[in-house]
């Protein structure tokens, strides 16, 4: 137990039997389950698995029947950990890139319950940038910035870290089978944790890379898709805190905004178009470009802002 809470460390793995072994073995004593979820390896991950669990009695073994990605193995050890009434659950990945020291700083804001999510913030660290590499930071950074925007949590960064310390009452609100299962989890899960209203805060942690482990992150097949969700989770939460839940102004501002910046946009088009066919610049349409454009930046920034302070408390 941790500060008198009961905590379930959820480890996804596909094809970690190189360093499962030493997060198990790494794994503070304070921790008093370790739910290993096997997503349909194909290397030894299930032997190495087993070896674990019987040396070490904190250890049970999931296993999917078909490939769900990380989202979908950490989805089934939070479900694992809410089912039994855990106070808190920590993500620990598989191959061995989050250091155990960080945990108790991570455990400490959701066991004295100040917060109900806290997560890592491998951007903060002095030596980030270069530890980190550069194609990573550079598309993190990238993410965090449309998670600030989709979430309503403008106060946190990092988006993609999955090292996170969830309560039993964010467990409980949230529906994990709904949860998205890919790369985008970590996004997913703050959009879907603002909605419930449950308090988010980083912490910074140490970046861990170069331990042996093998990145399956490809930034042209991760940037686009998650982008994506962040629109649609963006417009699902306008949806359900702004307008099912609790109607709100802000959603009148950024919809307004929304559709005048697209009319400047066809406003530029036109000009585009009629600039060279008739050998001048068209006044009127100039006009309403400019006064789309302008107009329709004023709507939806102030309606960002409005958001942003509709969240502050949830800092």
């Amino acid at each position: 137990m941790y500060k008198g809470k009961t905590l379930c460390a959820v480890v996804p793995a596909f094809n970690e039997e190189k360093l499962l072994h030493v997060v198990v073995e790494t794994m503070p004593d304070f921790v008093d389950h370790i739910v290993v979820i096997d997503d349909v390896s194909t290397d030894g991950t299930i032997q190495e698995a087993s070896r674990l669990a019987a040396a070490d009695p904190r250890v049970v073994l999931l296993r999917h029947e078909k490939n769900q990605g990380v989202g979908g193995a950490i989805a089934s050890g939070y479900k694992w950990a809410r089912d039994r009434e855990i106070d808190m659950a920590v993500v620990m990945a598989g191959d061995g890139q989050m250091d155990p020291a960080d945990l108790p700083t991570l455990c400490d804001l959701v066991a004295e319950e100040e917060v109900d999510y806290s997560k890592g913030n491998r951007l903060v660290y002095e030596e980030a940038y270069r530890m980190i590499p550069k194609v990573r930071f550079f598309g993190n950074a990238t993410l965090s910035f449309l998670t600030k925007v989709a979430s309503g949590y403008w106060h946190i960064a990092d988006s993609q870290t999955g090292y996170t310390v969830i309560s039993l009452k964010a467990l409980k609100a949230v529906d994990w089978d709904k949860m998205y299962k890919r790369y985008g989890q970590p996004n997913d899960i703050l959009v879907r944790l603002n909605v419930e209203s449950m308090k988010v805060r980083d912490v910074p942690i140490r970046p861990v890379y170069n331990i042996g482990e093998t990145s399956g992150f490809k930034a042209r097949q991760v940037l686009w898709p998650i982008s994506r969700l962040l629109i649609r989770m963006f417009c699902w939460r306008l949806w359900k805190k702004y307008i099912i839940r609790d109607a709100h102004p802000l959603v009148l501002f950024l919809g307004f905004g929304t559709v005048l910046l697209g009319l400047g946009f066809l406003f530029f088009l036109r000009l585009l178009y009629l600039w060279p066919t008739q050998g001048q610049m068209p006044e009127i349409t100039l006009i309403l470009m400019l006064f789309s454009l302008t107009a329709g930046l004023q709507s939806f920034l102030f309606g960002l802002w409005m958001d942003m302070d509709k969240n502050r408390h949830l800092r």
